[in-house]
């Protein structure tokens, strides 16, 4: 007991436990950077996509690819706890995809996405340089912890979730490149500030970038592609 406060304090118990997690986490990390080199061997950049459930990454995904048509090459991994109803919308635009249940699990870690990797290199044509998303579990909290190999994280937030959002969850916004405002033709039926979502997560992190869009209208689509294509010439060797 502390002398202090009279609580319990730590054990050794939660001092075992502790060293499981940094343990599992190293362990991820070193995995992660073997997924990032695989990725590059294969021509790909990786981009790991994270909201909370109904942020529209899926849509998004779909919206690139009814608007890029055959000028961006892309694949998916998928992330979901169960169904492969994301996958299945993702193939129906014609773009490969493969799915990860977690069975559980509220994100994905390195281990799951090398095997993604390897599932989605055997549907994908070898050669020229694509993007690799990972769509991963709805949630903004555990996936912020994981390194899964990728080369940007994109964190976004849906104009009905709130401007607060980086505020309640900031380490997803920490570690994240771009933060996406979607959404935005619900607009002038939603108590959002796009100018207060940027402003609190640029306290954060500075260096993010930001661009705000409407999958459903296609307004902001256009930066969004250039983002992809610019992304494609600086990080897959130009």
């Amino acid at each position: 007991m502390c002398d202090t406060c009279g609580c319990q304090g730590s054990n050794s118990n939660d001092r075992k436990l502790l060293e499981i997690n940094r343990s599992l986490l190293e362990a991820n990390t070193a995995l992660a950077k073997k997924n990032r080199h695989h990725m590059e061997m294969m021509g790909a950049v990786g981009i790991n996509l994270i909201s909370s459930p109904g942020a529209g990454k899926t849509t998004l995904l779909e919206k690139t690819a009814d608007m890029a048509g055959k000028n961006l090459d892309f694949a998916v991994i998928e992330g979901d706890i169960e169904t492969e109803r994301d996958a299945e919308r993702i193939r129906a635009k014609g773009i490969p995809a493969v799915q990860l249940t977690t069975g559980g699990a509220c994100h994905l870690d390195a281990r799951l996405v090398h095997k993604g990797i390897h599932l989605i290199e055997k549907e994908t044509a070898t050669g020229g340089k694509k993007i690799l998303f990972i769509e991963n579990v709805g949630n903004l909290v555990c996936p912020a912890a994981f390194d899964l190999g990728e080369h940007k994280r994109v964190v976004m937030v849906s104009v009905p979730e709130g401007s607060d959002k980086p505020a309640k969850y900031p380490r997803a916004f920490m570690g994240s490149d771009l933060f996406i405002i979607t959404k935005i033709d619900l607009l002038p039926y939603f108590d959002f500030s796009i100018e207060e979502a940027i402003a609190c997560a640029r306290r954060i992190n500075p260096h993010i970038e930001v661009m705000s869009l409407s999958a459903k209208t296609g307004e902001g689509m256009e930066e969004w592609l250039f983002y992809l294509s610019n992304l494609l010439e600086n990080e897959a060797g130009g």
